[in-house]
């Protein structure tokens, strides 16, 4: 065996420190909140936008219909970037991309409607982070000096897809403290100046060990040194694409096939109750129980207080029996918890406690969502699998709307549209979840593929000369 190849077999990247985890935890946190504050920001002041610009009710629907769909395919894009160019790279371009559009939707009214349009579909890479986010962190957490860090990741990112409520939050706090003062325009400046700071200090983060990993081997390759390459792939377990890049029809081939369509098909369900529970449940629960409330604020802070101990728990709760596990189980308990908010009692504490129970279980299992998507795709494509999942999710959101109007236009009520487009959507959710491989980390992701590799022989995975 060369020198040179026995330097390549024996490279590995330094360790990944604990400050460099702590960083790495905080630059996530923060934008993931910053992308959440502007991804719920245009809906809290579209009413706004529409009373200054003339758009009536069914206006601005149609706007809100079209941006959610333009969402959809950038958030798609993302994952290509993240596995040809870098997890670090994948976090500046989304968080920066946000920052960017978020800023120009100020400029909404001096441009035509189309413009306005893109211009929001574009902001939708913050919504594009959280992939990012889940496939970064999984791979980075995997590697760090830290036994603590390496076996109770999941538990840390709990408190990193906690920003979903803290952006959530902060995009009504600041809205009511800024909109007076500068209008809709300079809070959506703000959201811009805020995630561009994020993306600034994303410059500094720590590229994640697979990664690092994946660009040796494939600069070994582009050098002619396609032997070096190959042992180097097979002693981390790491198989790359022959084109030495990422695309869509990577992730559904080998080990990244299951992934791809049952993370897809189980995401794309999930959305469905929680558009009716999640951000419908005020309708519902005035609806089906005829219970009025007076202060819509401590509802708005409450329901996000669940859902972050939700968070906190379900992330832990993974580390111990396996994700996967934990989603099924969550997502089963928020089904019965939601069945017997719909048909038992009327009265007030004993819904407003099942619904808060049924948001325990419906939205803390998302720690373990992210996580696990992140860790479930070997890593040459696992930028690309996240991207899928997390992007043709709000397809789910989709059908349940257009399932909602058709129930109530035929004539039926809120009580059967949420059984019908809540409550068995959530079932299914917990039941297909099941059909994915119960993997515990990303390293077992990609040694399922370099066993599949192995057992087959390499087809559209390159991991021999």
């Amino acid at each position: 065996m060369s020198e040179l190849k026995k330097q390549s077999v024996a490279w590995s990247p330094p360790v990944v420190t604990t400050g460099q985890v702590r960083y790495a935890t905080v630059i996530a946190f923060c934008a993931w909140a910053f992308a959440v504050f502007d991804f719920v920001l245009f809906g809290n002041l579209l009413p706004q936008m529409g009373a200054e610009l003339g758009w009536d009710a069914a206006r601005q629907a149609n706007i809100n219909g079209w941006v959610s769909f333009g969402v959809i395919f950038v958030a798609l894009c993302v994952g290509p970037v993240v596995d040809r160019f870098g997890r670090r790279v994948g976090v500046m371009f989304t968080v920066g991309g946000a920052a960017i559009f978020s800023a120009l939707t100020a400029l909404a009214g001096a441009v035509a409607l189309l413009p306005l349009i893109a211009i929001r579909a574009l902001a939708g890479l913050g919504y594009a982070e959280q992939g990012v986010n889940g496939a970064y962190l999984s791979e980075l957490y995997s590697k760090a000096e830290s036994r603590r860090v390496r076996e109770r990741g999941g538990s840390i990112y709990g408190l990193v897809q906690g920003g979903w409520p803290i952006g959530a939050l902060m995009a009504a706090g600041f809205s009511a403290l800024l909109i007076e003062d500068f209008g809709w325009r300079g809070v959506f400046i703000f959201a811009g100046i805020a995630s561009g700071i994020v993306a600034i200090l994303a410059f500094f983060l720590r590229e994640s060990p697979h990664f690092q990993i994946l660009k040796r081997i494939r600069e070994l390759r582009a050098v002619g040194d396609n032997a070096a390459a190959t042992m180097l792939a097979q002693a981390n377990n790491i198989a790359e694409n022959h084109s030495g890049s990422s695309s869509f029809v990577d992730a559904f081939k080998g080990a990244a096939l299951r992934p791809t369509l049952v993370l897809t098909l189980t995401h794309v369900l999930g959305w469905m109750p929680v558009l009716m529970f999640g951000i419908l449940g005020t309708s519902v629960i005035t609806s089906v129980h005829g219970i009025t409330f007076e202060n819509s604020l401590l509802i708005l802070v409450g329901s996000n207080f669940v859902g972050f101990l939700g968070y906190i728990c379900h992330g832990a709760v993974g580390d111990r029996i396996g994700r996967r596990n934990t989603i099924a189980i969550g997502w089963t308990a928020a089904t019965v918890a939601f069945l017997a908010m719909l048909f038992g009692s009327s009265s007030e504490i004993m819904v407003v406690t099942l619904y808060a129970v049924g948001m325990f279980f419906l939205i803390g299992p998302y720690a373990c969502v992210l996580y696990f998507v992140g860790e479930s795709f070997p890593t040459a494509v696992r930028g690309t699998g996240a991207s899928i999942v997390v992007g043709v999710g709000p397809i789910g959101a989709t059908v349940g709307s257009f399932g909602i109007q058709m129930v109530l236009s035929g004539g039926g009520n809120y009580q059967l549209a949420a059984f019908l487009f809540g409550a068995i959507p959530c079932a299914l959710s917990a039941l297909v979840v099941m059909a994915a491989r119960d993997v515990r980390s990303a390293d077992e992701a990609d040694r399922i593929e370099a066993h599949m590799l192995a057992s087959t022989g390499p087809t559209s995975l390159a991991v021999s000369e």
